[in-house]
């Protein structure tokens, strides 16, 4: 029987029912391999257990024999095996936990597979959203917030510009077809942001007219 973690979300990768008016145009998740590459950096771990190996081997190959050296330095391919399945592993689950929301006024992050949290983001609130491209396709959009909008790099992570820790920037990381998201992402929030509002306001009392 299948079970389904976040079958008490309304609406999948959103806490409620979006209002009255309010429509999704889009939604995804990181593309894993591409998270675990991106944020996780499995290509330099792998490149130092590497050079472990290599390093142990080169400086026994010239004391013992052949076999003996790539004996001693097989531990390291191993330990680095282990450790590149690790973070493939963790790249997968935040992935897989993940939703990204895109809807004609917000932009809303399900995020964090130990401790899951919702962000909705206005497009009042986005200032700039800035967007890396990868030669695959797949891509990062930053948001830049307004005002004194703060975010804990911590808890958003790995869903955050890198290294921008002094002002969270929350970003669709490792998306795959990132320049169309993108495009429609700026399509919407131009829309939004300069569609008039229509606030009610009661009408001003009338005076009664005395018929003559």
């Amino acid at each position: 029987m299948s079970h389904d973690d976040f079958a008490f979300e309304p609406v999948q990768g959103l806490p409620e029912r979006p209002p009255e008016g309010e429509k999704i145009l889009w939604q995804g998740r990181p593309d894993w391999w591409a998270l675990t590459m991106d944020s996780l950096n499995l290509k330099w771990v792998a490149l130092y257990f590497l050079a472990l190996a290599l390093w142990r081997f080169g400086t026994l190959i010239d004391q013992v024999s052949l076999a003996s050296a790539f004996a001693a330095s097989f531990p390291f391919v191993v330990l680095g095996g282990i450790a590149a399945a690790l973070l493939m592993l963790v790249g997968f689950i935040q992935a897989r936990a993940t939703v990204y929301t895109i809807t004609n006024r917000r932009v809303a992050m399900r995020i964090g597979a130990a401790l899951t949290v919702t962000l909705n983001l206005p497009f009042s609130q986005i200032s700039r959203a800035d967007l890396a491209l990868r030669r695959n396709g797949t891509g990062t959009i930053a948001l830049d917030l307004l005002g004194d909008t703060r975010l804990s790099y911590l808890v958003c992570w790995p869903h955050v510009r890198p290294w921008k820790m002094q002002r969270t920037q929350p970003a669709l990381r490792c998306i795959p077809n990132a320049e169309k998201i993108a495009h429609l992402l700026a399509e919407a929030a131009e829309a939004q942001i300069s569609t008039p509002k229509v606030a009610r306001q009661p009408l001003p009392a009338t005076a009664a007219v005395a018929a003559e």
